[in-house]
């Protein structure tokens, strides 16, 4: 018997077959979806009391959120009615939006009222939804 003792590769006969690859990827793919959770942004859920007379109001102005459980949230942060009378006195606005949920006191609100005029703050809006 006579043995080579070279074997020669030639090129183009080894070839990868992608197509089990590909369907290993896209396998892997739909696990890590399904598996992952999904974060979710926690908001303030207030229900915006209904108005015939309402108006927009330009993006520019200052935010307070005052939810159904009289909850102050200043700047997107919980707060007490102390709290952001410092940060009033301390920062000057020109105008702040009250968004109050319909369920909230009106002594919250009013208290949140006060502490804008005592500041200086020239207007003051409360946020609405149009009623038709």
């Amino acid at each position: 018997m006579r043995f080579k003792k070279r074997v020669k590769v030639e090129a183009g006969l080894c070839q990868i077959d992608i197509a089990p690859l590909i369907d290993c990827v896209f396998l892997l793919l739909i696990f890590f979806m399904l598996t992952s959770s999904f974060i979710v942004i926690p908001g303030i859920n207030i229900k915006l009391p209904k108005a015939i007379t309402s108006e927009e109001v330009n993006a520019r102005t200052l935010t307070i959120v005052v939810s159904s459980e009289d909850i102050i949230y200043f700047q997107g942060e919980p707060r007490t009615l102390e709290e952001v009378g410092a940060v009033m006195a301390k920062d000057k606005y020109s105008s702040i939006f009250i968004k109050a949920d319909r369920d909230a006191s009106v002594g919250g609100v009013v208290g949140i009222w006060d502490i804008c005029k005592k500041s200086g703050v020239e207007k003051i809006g409360i946020a609405t939804t149009y009623a038709e």
